[in-house]
C-alpha cells in the first residue's frame, strides 16, 4: 500500500478493509470497535492447530484435523431441508463432506470433482463413514490451511474465519511508523519495533504471554501516551498568564483562630500549595484529594475567602443539593458577616433565581453555591476567580479540560474528591492536574471501630441498636438492593424497612434509588434534624454529607461490596466526636476474598491502604469511581501487574519535561491511541 510510513491507515473506517461490508462494519460497532486501529485489541483467546495433516485411514473422531481430498461425486436432494453431500477420498479412505444450507453453485466452486483441495474441521462418523460437516477452512493451497489459526472470543455473526483473514489482512498492511522512544527505553524491551510487536500479539503461539517484551512494550505505549496527553494538558494550562491574586494571610489567619478545632499538619500544607497558585501568574488546575472525614471542605472555604478578599468571586459546586447546602451553611457560620455568599438551589423561586443571577453578574455576590447549575450559560459572572468542584470523580479529562476553559483566563480551578484511589490510578487519571493529598484525620476524629457479624446473630445487632438510641444517637443501616430478587439471595431495603419499622414504630424510614429527588432532600434533612433514628437506605447515602449524631451503621450482605465502597459507607459515621460503630453483616458461606476484604477493614481506617488492596483484590477497574470517572480504559496495560511500567513512565515523562523535548515525533503514538482530540494542535 501506498501510504506504508503513515499511521492514518490504522484509523480509517473498517470498510476500509477488503471483505468488510457495512453489516460486518454494524456489528463491529456494537463491540465499540470504530476503526482498524481498534480490532488490533481484539486479541485471540486460544488457538487452532490445523498445520499437522493426516490420513483418513488415521482421523481421530470429534477432534479437529486437516486432510488433503480429492472430490469425486455429488449428492444434491431435491428435498427441502436434506443436506448436500460430497464424496471425497484420498489414497487410504473415504470421507463425507456435508453441507446444510449451502447452494448448490457454492458446493461446486468450493470442492471440484477431481481437484486436490485440502480441509480442516471436526470428524464425525456416521452411517461407519467418517464425514465433516460444513467445513470452514478448505483451499486448493494447502499453506493457507495448514498453519496455527486464532480463536477469538467471537461478535455474533461474524465467523472464527472472517476474523482471522480480517486481522491478517490489518497486520500484512502495517504501515512502518518510525520509532518514537529513546534507544534507553527500546532496551527494556529487547529494542522491538511497534510493528514487530504488534505482529508477534497476534501470534497464536503467544497467545496469554503477558511478560513477553513485545506485550510489555505496547503496553507502556499505551501508559505513556495518556502521559503525554496529561504532560501537554499541563503545559497548556500553565502557560496561560492571569493576574495573580493578593492574599490577605492575616484575614485567613483570623478565622483558622476562631476554628472549634485546629487544622492538621496536611491541611495547613495544602492550604499554602492551593494559596501559591492562588498568587502566581499561572492558572491553578488542581486536585484536592483526601480520606473520609479528613477535612477537605475546610481547606476549600478558606481557599475561597482568600480568593475574596483579594477581589474576585468564587463557585462552588457539590453533587447534590443537600451537600451544597452543607457547605453554604459552614461557610455562613464562619466568614466575616461582609462576605456575600448565596445558595442557589432547585428549590429556590423563580423571583429569587432572577435576583441571584443579577447580582452575581454585577459582583454583588463573592460566593455562590450550588449544584451543577452554577455552570449553566446563563449564569454570569463579573469577576469569577475560583470554581471549587466537590466530589468530581465523576469527571473525565475531556470535561475538566472544558471546565478550565470556561472560568476565562484569570479563573483558578480546585477540585475535590473524597475517593482515595492507589497512586497507579492516580498518575493516569489525574496526571493532567496538580495534586494535593491530605491522608491525616483532624484528632477530634475518633477511629471507626469495624466489627462482622453473621446473619443469624440479627438479635445482638438489634440489641446493640436499641443502647444506642436511648443514647439520643442515630442509625445507618444499608442493603443492597430495593426489591426481592429471585436469583440473588440479598435483604431488600424494603422488606428491611417493613421489619425494623414494626420494631421502632416511627422511628425509621427509607431511602433508595426510586426515591425521587424532592422526596429525598427532604428525608435526608429530616435525618440530619434527628425526627428519626434509623435511615434504611441502598448504597446511595451521599459521600460528603455530616450525620454529626449518626454514629453507628450497618452493612448487609458486605461480601457483596467492594472494599472501597465498604470504606465509603463507613465513612457516613464518625463526622462527629463521638465513638462511632460499623458493623458488616453476611451470611456463613464467605469466600476467601470477602474474608480478605472484612479483616483489612478492620485493621486499618486508612482509605489509600484500603484502595491499594482493593486494587489487589478486584482488579482496577472496579475501584468504586473508575468506571464514572470518564478515563480512557487500558486494553492491555494494568496498573497491578505492571506498575513498573508506570512508573518507568512516570521517570520518562520527567526527564522530557525537564529537557524541554519536543514532543512531535510522538504524533502517532498520541493520535493512535485516540486522545488526539485534547491536544490536536501538536506539531
Amino acid at each position: 500500500m501506498d501510504n506504508k510510513s503513515n499511521y492514518k491507515y490504522l484509523l480509517s473506517d473498517l470498510t476500509a478493509l477488503k471483505g468488510v461490508g457495512v453489516k460486518t462494519t454494524n456489528l463491529l460497532k456494537k463491540k465499540k470497535i470504530n476503526n482498524i486501529f481498534d480490532l488490533l485489541w481484539k486479541l485471540p483467546k486460544s488457538y487452532t492447530d490445523r498445520s499437522l495433516s493426516s490420513k483418513i485411514k488415521d482421523l481421530r473422531i470429534g477432534e479437529v484435523q486437516t486432510i488433503t481430498i480429492v472430490p469425486k461425486k455429488y449428492s444434491f436432494p431435491r428435498v427441502r431441508n436434506l443436506p448436500n453431500r460430497v464424496l471425497c477420498s484420498d489414497e487410504t479412505g473415504e470421507i463425507d463432506c456435508i453441507f446444510f444450507n449451502s447452494f448448490e453453485g457454492y458446493v461446486r466452486k468450493i470442492l471440484p470433482i477431481g481437484k486436490e483441495i485440502t480441509v480442516s474441521g471436526k470428524i464425525g462418523y456416521f452411517r461407519n463413514k467418517y464425514q465433516l460437516t460444513n467445513p470452514k477452512y478448505l483451499s486448493e493451497d494447502s499453506s493457507l490451511i495448514k498453519q496455527k489459526h486464532n480463536t477469538y472470543s467471537l461478535t455474533d455473526g461474524i465467523t472464527e474465519k472472517t476474523y482471522n483473514k480480517i486481522i491478517n489482512q490489518i497486520i500484512e498492511n502495517l504501515p512502518l511508523l518510525n520509532e518514537w522512544h529513546s534507544k534507553n527505553i527500546l532496551q527494556k524491551f529487547d529494542n522491538i519495533s511497534w510493528n514487530d510487536a504488534i505482529e508477534d500479539l497476534h501470534k497464536p503461539e503467544n497467545v496469554g504471554s503477558y511478560q513477553k517484551n513485545f506485550y510489555q512494550r505496547l503496553a507502556f505505549d499505551e501508559i505513556f501516551s495518556t502521559f503525554l496527553v496529561n504532560s501537554e494538558i499541563r503545559k497548556k494550562i500553565k502557560k496561560i498568564k492571569k493576574i495573580n491574586k493578593i492574599l490577605n494571610i492575616e484575614k485567613q489567619n483570623e478565622i483558622i483562630n476562631k476554628l472549634k478545632f485546629s487544622l492538621t499538619n496536611d491541611q495547613l500544607k495544602t492550604l499554602k500549595e492551593i494559596n501559591n497558585d492562588l498568587c502566581s501568574s499561572t492558572k491553578m488546575f488542581r486536585l484536592l484529594q483526601g480520606d473520609v472525614g479528613s477535612g477537605k471542605t475546610i481547606v476549600s472555604l478558606l481557599s475561597a475567602l482568600n480568593t475574596v478578599n483579594s477581589g474576585f468571586q468564587v463557585a462552588l459546586m457539590a453533587p447534590t443539593e443537600i451537600l451544597s447546602r452543607q457547605h453554604y451553611t459552614l461557610a455562613k457560620e464562619i466568614f466575616p458577616k461582609n462576605v456575600n455568599i448565596k445558595l442557589i438551589s432547585g428549590k429556590s423561586d423563580y423571583k429569587s433565581k432572577k435576583i441571584i443571577l443579577n447580582e452575581l453578574s454585577k459582583h454583588k455576590i463573592d460566593i455562590i453555591f450550588g449544584t451543577h447549575a452554577i455552570f449553566q450559560k446563563k449564569v454570569n459572572f463579573k469577576k469569577l476567580g475560583l470554581i471549587i468542584i466537590d466530589e468530581q470523580h465523576k469527571f473525565g479529562v475531556n470535561q475538566r479540560k472544558r471546565l478550565s476553559d470556561k472560568g476565562g483566563n484569570n479563573c483558578d480551578v480546585l477540585l475535590m474528591t473524597a475517593t482515595p484511589i492507589p497512586r497507579t490510578l492516580t498518575m493516569t487519571m489525574y496526571g493532567d492536574m496538580d495534586l494535593s493529598i491530605i491522608r491525616e484525620k483532624p484528632k477530634s476524629r475518633k477511629p471507626i471501630k469495624t466489627y462482622s457479624k453473621l446473619e443469624s446473630k440479627i438479635n445482638d445487632v438489634l440489641k446493640f441498636i436499641k443502647k444506642e438510641i436511648k443514647l439520643g444517637h442515630q442509625i445507618f443501616w444499608v442493603c443492597p438492593l430495593i426489591e426481592e430478587s429471585k436469583k440473588i439471595d440479598h435483604s431488600s431495603a424494603v422488606k428491611k424497612f417493613e421489619y425494623l419499622d414494626k420494631l421502632f414504630p416511627n422511628q425509621v424510614s427509607l431511602l433508595h434509588g426510586k426515591t425521587d429527588i424532592e422526596e429525598k432532600e427532604i428525608i435526608l434533612n429530616r435525618f440530619l434534624k434527628n425526627e428519626f433514628k434509623i435511615l434504611v437506605s441502598t448504597t446511595i447515602i451521599e459521600v460528603g454529607i455530616d450525620f454529626p449524631n449518626a454514629n453507628v451503621i450497618i452493612i448487609e450482605n458486605a461480601n457483596k461490596f467492594g472494599l472501597s465502597q465498604l470504606h465509603q459507607l463507613r465513612g457516613r459515621v464518625g463526622r462527629g466526636d463521638k465513638e462511632s460503630t460499623c458493623i458488616l453483616m453476611f451470611k456463613s458461606n464467605l469466600s476467601e476474598n470477602a474474608k480478605k476484604r472484612i479483616n483489612i477493614l478492620k485493621d486499618t481506617n486508612d482509605g489509600f491502604i484500603i484502595s491499594e488492596e482493593d486494587m489487589k483484590i478486584r482488579g482496577f477497574g472496579d475501584i468504586l469511581g473508575f468506571k464514572q470517572s470518564g478515563i480512557k480504559n487500558f486494553k492491555l496495560a494494568d496498573p497491578i501487574h505492571n506498575n513498573d511500567l508506570f512508573l518507568l513512565a512516570e521517570k520518562e515523562m520527567r526527564r522530557i519535561e525537564k529537557s524541554n523535548e519536543n514532543i512531535s515525533k510522538f504524533k502517532p503514538l498520541i493520535k493512535l491511541y485516540d486522545r488526539a482530540d485534547i491536544i490536536n494542535d501538536i506539531a
